[in-house]
């Protein structure tokens, strides 16, 4: 098959074609369940994500999502970001994430002036101070590890790399966001906070529900592509095979331009019959369609044109898709969308979008 009809197919399967018609009455929890997750570094972002792929787009559905359903949880996942993921599947995303174990390398604890000691001290304090459903702040987080342990050492590193420091708290499972304080964040424990918990999963169930998350989203895909999109490529590369082997059985192998790669068996007849889409689609910042590829595929964001898409700071711009693949880039100017285009795109198709981008909830 070609570049062509897969990404057409991502498009169906992401709830992008046609346009704010095919979730039909999915919910945000469903949305963030078949993009293998919806990146919450920036939550507008993460709204507007949401909101593009639905029919009927309700303001502050994520929050509903989030604070009463609890439906979704808000952690450090993929990449160390932040990120939305259905409650019943976090745990196996935790799990991956924590493979990495970047903590044991001699490079990050001098960068971070943490030991893995360090982080099973503040985790094992953290874990007392959020038992029973407590939310704390930042500050309040530290204050409780530093009077548990009685180090001075915890509290500079704390206040240096408080973020760094907490992701593997958040793989472990210790802690998630909580309801937020006024504009302070708070955390709390998933056990105590989250009714659909269930603590972490083994590693060969967690690999399941991943891979294949992430193959329905996003493939078909190699393994190496899975773990750029996991954790940019950190693993292990035995760790990533066995992954996949444990995931093996619903799985399948399809050609693309030359290349074998994985796809739900479920999912391979209907991409081989996949026509290529002309569709035009404007998607928000830090979309899944385009992290999930991530922007150095050359096959979805041009090689010459990557720095537009991919920024300074780590920011991903919002972006303009033609024929599935990254277009142009764009930008909201007091209610203007301002298009800068890789390409001809038509014009009648793009103003459609520009409406439809505009009349979503905000």
């Amino acid at each position: 098959m070609t570049w062509a009809q897969v990404l057409a197919w991502r498009m169906r399967r992401q709830y992008l074609e046609p346009a704010g018609e095919s979730a039909g009455a999915a919910s945000a929890t469903d949305v963030a369940r078949r993009l293998a997750g919806v990146q919450a570094q920036v939550a507008s972002a993460a709204e507007t994500a949401v909101a593009l792929r639905r029919t009927e787009p309700v303001p502050g559905e994520v929050t509903h999502a989030l604070l009463d359903e609890r439906a979704l949880v808000k952690t450090w996942a993929m990449r160390g970001t932040l990120h939305l993921l259905p409650v019943d599947e976090a745990a196996a995303y935790l799990v991956l994430c924590s493979a990495v174990r970047n903590w044991e390398k001699g490079t990050w604890q001098r960068t971070f002036g943490a030991t893995p000691a360090d982080l099973e001290a503040i985790a094992e304090a953290a874990t007392g101070a959020l038992a029973g459903g407590a939310a704390l702040t930042r500050e309040e987080l530290t204050t409780a590890v530093v009077e548990e342990t009685g180090s001075r050492h915890l509290a500079e590193v704390l206040g240096s790399g408080w973020g760094t420091l907490l992701k593997p708290l958040a793989w472990w499972g210790v802690l998630c966001y909580g309801p937020p304080r006024g504009t302070n964040v708070t955390f709390t424990s998933p056990e105590g906070w989250l009714p659909g918990w269930k603590g972490l999963p083994p590693m060969d169930e967690a690999a399941r529900t991943v891979v294949h998350a992430y193959l329905g989203a996003h493939g078909p895909a190699t393994p190496d592509q899975f773990d750029n999109w996991l954790m940019r490529k950190a693993n292990r590369k035995r760790d990533v095979k066995a992954w996949f082997a444990a995931a093996e059985d619903g799985l399948a192998m399809v050609d693309v331009e030359g290349v074998p790669m994985y796809v739900q068996e479920g999912h391979r007849d209907e991409l081989l019959a996949t026509e290529p889409t002309s569709s035009v689609r404007l998607l928000g910042a830090f979309d899944q369609y385009v992290l999930g590829a991530g922007t150095g595929a050359t096959y979805l964001v041009p090689a010459e044109h990557r720095k537009a898409v991919s920024r300074a700071g780590g920011w991903i711009s919002p972006v303009v898709l033609h024929e599935g693949r990254v277009a142009g880039v764009w930008e909201d100017m007091d209610g203007d969308i301002a298009v800068t285009a890789f390409e001809d795109v038509p014009a009648d198709l793009l103003e459609a979008e520009k409406a439809r981008m505009r009349s979503l909830p905000r």
